[in-house]
């Protein structure tokens, strides 16, 4: 017995299925599938048919096929279009990461893929036809979908011989188009790859002008000038007040100048002299005591290829400038102690918080240079006059800080809102992280109000009416003082979050240690609003 596959083509009428059909069954052959397209005013059909004993060979059957009226072309084929479909989908699924299986309504696997074989440790060649309960399984939540249930985010831990998978899985029905279930689907999504997404997001190892949080007209027109020259090579000058996100701008550049080296950052400010040069043109062996045996790279060298970032570089001290002015012109390094000159193809990306031309008038910072650097440069503004995204980047850490702990973030009272707005922010972006990290820490409540945010002269006043207002020594012992704030402070924590562990994990101290400190203090757990 042999199988045929056709594709007929014909001019658009009535009863042509009608006329196949009884070709084929003249001729003793078996419908195995039939596909029909209706496009143009013309039907194409896709047959595959098997011989019987009696069937004639398949040139006499196409010839039969060939008188049926209206037919166009008839050719033979080497796979239906469904079936061409279907191998397409089962690559797809069978390349993607995540782990699929797939039920029939009578509990029998239809497809299943090799992640998600792995993941329940079914070493078997084939596992499709096979009754799902008769695999090693401890769960059959999938077998509740066929009832017209779904689960999401069950959290899955299996042990197979090739080791330990930890998952989280979700299931759901599948209808028909009338509603009645036919098959169930189960997805898998190893927990190693979610908790890596989770990291790139809070902490991406790239940096683009998206990650920058704000749409204020300054901040934007920043951006959009960044952008633009984030494909030169041309060294770019980042001017703005401490805490505005100079690096941030340095580092989304870098990623769009899609340059294939390194972003390599050093702040000038914060090394001497000596250490700074040999950081940033590297030393040659046996140069002075204590150096490496084989030498070492400058960042100039490191960053090849890539962008080197001189923050604060109004604070390099003169003779390092002359160098970095060499390096500029030269575009090639000469370790301290050495004789060869190194190329380096390495775009600069300065930065600072300091009036510059103020500097070159006192001979602080040599004007040469500044002409060199000062190609590109990017004002970056300060928060008080970007208001308008006080709300957005207050979002966003307070979002941060949640999952830093695992709970829901916290929202802000008017109130405490407009206190926001109203402050003028000389420590601008980092400032405001600072003030809202430390609100989200003081506020027991979901809604942080305005006397949980305060600024620097604030705590100031704080610390000094405790000072002058000093305890009554003759009521308490200190150890007793002492006592009533910690068990306060774990009052608080177990009213915030919803367990014990995560209210240790967010005081610091271990799941023992906290119920040992409940025990203590004598703390009703029952007795206690408790956050969901």
């Amino acid at each position: 017995m042999t199988t045929l596959k056709l594709k007929l083509l014909f001019t658009d009428r009535k009863q042509i299925i009608e006329d196949i059909t009884k070709v084929i069954s003249i001729n003793d052959l078996n419908i195995i599938s039939m596909e029909v397209e209706n496009k143009d005013h013309q039907t194409q059909v896709y047959t595959e048919t098997r011989s019987s004993g009696n069937s004639p060979s398949p040139g006499k059957i196409i010839e039969s096929l060939d008188q049926i009226p209206n037919l166009i072309a008839i050719s033979r084929i080497n796979s239906m279009p469904l079936e061409i479909r279907e191998k397409r989908l089962k690559v797809i699924l069978d390349s993607t990461s995540d782990g699929i299986i797939a039920i029939d309504k009578n509990q029998y696997i239809t497809f299943i893929n090799p992640v998600a074989k792995e993941m329940y440790g079914w070493d078997l060649p084939k596992l499709t036809g096979k009754k799902i309960t008769d695999l090693p399984m401890e769960n059959m939540d999938l077998l509740d979908c066929l009832n017209g249930k779904s689960f999401h985010n069950r959290k899955r831990n299996v042990i197979t011989p090739k080791g330990r998978f930890q998952f989280f899985s979700a299931g759901i029905p599948i209808r028909d188009s009338t509603g009645v279930i036919t098959d169930a689907i189960e997805i898998m999504r190893d927990m190693k790859q979610i908790k890596a997404l989770v990291n790139e997001v809070t902490s991406p190892s790239q940096f683009t002008f998206s990650d920058i949080i704000g749409t204020s007209a300054p901040l934007m027109d920043a951006i959009s000038f960044a952008q633009k020259i984030a494909v030169t090579a041309s060294i770019v000058s980042i001017r703005g007040e401490s805490g505005t996100g100079k690096e941030m701008f340095a580092k989304a550049i870098h990623t769009q100048s899609k340059r294939s080296g390194k972003f390599v950052a050093v702040n000038c400010a914060a090394l001497p002299e000596s250490l700074l040069e040999s950081e940033l043109f590297g030393y040659e062996k046996g140069t002075f005591t204590g150096a490496k045996q084989n030498g070492k790279q400058g960042l100039f060298e490191i960053a090849d290829r890539g962008t080197l970032f001189l923050d604060e570089i109004a604070d390099m001290p003169l003779g390092a400038q002359a160098k970095i002015l060499r390096v500029i012109q030269e575009k090639s390094v000469r370790r301290i102690g050495g004789i060869l000159e190194i190329p380096v193809d390495t775009r600069i990306i300065t930065a600072t918080s300091q009036p510059i031309e103020q500097m070159i008038q006192e001979n602080k910072f040599r004007e040469d240079l500044y002409y060199r650097i000062n190609v590109l440069p990017i004002h970056i503004p300060p928060l008080k006059n970007r208001h308008q995204d006080i709300q957005a980047l207050t979002d966003h850490f307070l979002s941060r800080i949640a999952k830093q702990l695992g709970s829901i973030p916290k929202k802000l009272s008017k109130d405490a809102m407009d206190k926001l707005v109203d402050h003028n922010w000389p420590g601008n972006v980092r400032e405001l992280k600072n003030v809202i990290e430390r609100g989200s820490i003081i506020s027991d409540r979901d809604i942080i109000d305005a006397n949980a945010i305060l600024f620097g002269h604030e705590i100031e006043k704080r610390i000094r009416e405790l000072r002058s207002s000093p305890p009554d020594l003759q009521s308490y012992s200190l150890k007793d003082k002492v006592g009533k704030f910690e068990k306060k402070v774990l009052e608080s924590a177990l009213t915030r979050y919803p367990s014990i562990r995560k209210s240790a994990r967010a005081l610091k101290i271990s799941h023992t240690a906290m119920l040992n400190k409940i025990k203590k203090y004598g703390i009703s757990i029952k007795d206690l609003p408790r956050a969901h």
